[in-house]
């Protein structure tokens, strides 16, 4: 993915070369599943998973399976 400015931060597919859409998509890490309203490519449906998310939910599933 390769970001554009134009005023606003945008990100730009860098396959399709079309901005993407924040859409509802499925995570999957570790055998679990999680629901995220993520940038997507409308072209292509590739998704950019950001550091805070990517970060945040995989230790977050992470704590929850040591604890089981």
């Amino acid at each position: 993915m390769k970001e554009r400015e134009e005023g606003a931060h945008q990100i730009i597919c860098a396959k399709c070369n079309v901005p993407l859409k924040k859409g509802k998509v499925h995570i999957t890490y570790l055998g679990n599943t999680f629901p995220a309203e993520l940038p997507r490519c409308p072209s292509c449906g590739m998704v950019h998973v950001d550091e805070s998310t990517a970060v945040g939910k995989m230790a977050e599933i992470e704590k929850n399976l040591e604890g089981k």
